[in-house]
């Protein structure tokens, strides 16, 4: 009994084209035949399969082994039949090696791809995960990794942070993210070229996710002003960041060798008047006048916050009257720590 010829010239076209040896879908083929073998009536209990990959020859040859499982009697049991079975088999066996190479080629292509930037169409979308389907392969946005309180509507597209890809039994993973750090890093690479080409770089992200982002950027040529760079002519460019990010605001601070300075361009948009540094305990009192200091803390202490992330310093901030105050028991400066 023979494989069909336009089985044989399947089984190499997939060669050709998707790289999956013949030998290795025969291979299959002849395992799934045994299972097929052993469920027709009168089928002995042990079997084995030989397919000539030249002929598409099958033969079946039942098997009957001794307690320690060496076979002690073979012969030959290729029912007349058999061909309807190898027919529906091998087209079962050619579409799971199809699966499987598709699974492999989704994953050799995802592989290392880890903080990559990826556009994907919202296919699913609920409590637990959001599904994106970016063209040859889904990603899942768990709901962690979500911007908060964002509706991302079915079919709408959207751009996330690739953080994750894994091996699984039901095929790759891919783990995106739209609330990493790093995702504004990417989007802010889009539309910067000096990015890109290494004039500017970015030295620090501090960001709460859906409510605002600082970045901390210097320029490697003097000519370059760093945070025009990444703004762009009216906010263009940093424009096309926050419209991603369905309106999260993007503050673009530069960055300074002086710790002082530094710490003073992460707290705008307030205006700093002084800033004391202790180099020691990595921590900086900020002075700023009466009318500044809201301004400076922020609603619910989210400008100093990130502040305080994006220089690795923990701040307190003091308004100039308090600070000309002499110190009167139970008041003291305000502080912005955290995360």
């Amino acid at each position: 009994m023979k494989i069909d010829y336009r089985v044989m010239e399947a089984l190499e076209m997939l060669e050709r084209e998707r790289g999956i040896p013949v030998d290795t879908i025969l291979a299959a083929l002849a395992n799934a035949l045994v299972s097929a073998y052993k469920r027709t009536p009168g089928a002995a209990e042990e079997a084995r399969v030989t397919i000539q990959p030249d002929s598409g020859e099958i033969i079946v040859y039942a098997q009957e082994l001794d307690d320690d499982g060496n076979v002690i009697e073979e012969w030959e049991d290729t029912a007349t039949d058999f061909g309807r079975i190898a027919a529906s088999t091998a087209k079962q066996v050619i579409a799971q090696q199809l699966r499987e190479a598709k699974r492999e080629q989704v994953f050799d292509a995802y592989e290392g791809r880890e903080g990559d930037l990826v556009t994907g169409m919202v296919q699913q979308h609920d409590n637990r995960y959001t599904i994106l389907d970016l063209g040859n392969a889904e990603a899942m946005m768990p709901g962690s990794e979500r911007i908060p309180y964002e509706r991302l509507e079915r079919g709408a597209r959207a751009k996330a942070l690739i953080i994750e890809v894994r091996r699984e039994t039901k095929g790759p993973q891919i783990v995106v993210s739209r609330s990493h750090p790093d995702l504004v890093r990417r989007l802010l690479e889009l539309a910067v070229p000096e990015l890109l080409d290494g004039t500017v770089q970015i030295r620090s992200i501090a960001r709460e996710a859906g409510h605002r982002t600082k970045i901390a950027v210097v320029s490697n040529d003097a000519n370059v002003d760093p945070k025009g760079a990444c703004v762009g002519a009216r906010g263009s460019r940093v424009r096309n960041v926050v419209n991603e990010l369905r309106g999260e605001k993007v503050d673009v601070v530069q960055w300074r060798d002086d710790t002082a300075q530094f710490i003073a361009e992460a707290l705008g948009p307030a205006k700093v008047r002084d800033v004391q540094v202790d180099e020691e305990e990595k921590s900086a009192v900020v002075i700023v006048s009466e009318h500044q200091l809201s301004l400076a803390i922020g609603r619910e202490g989210q400008n100093a916050r990130l502040a305080t992330r994006l220089t690795g310093y923990r701040i307190d901030i003091q308004s100039d009257s308090r600070s000309r105050r002499p110190a009167t028991r139970g008041r003291g400066p305000v502080a912005a720590g955290g995360r």
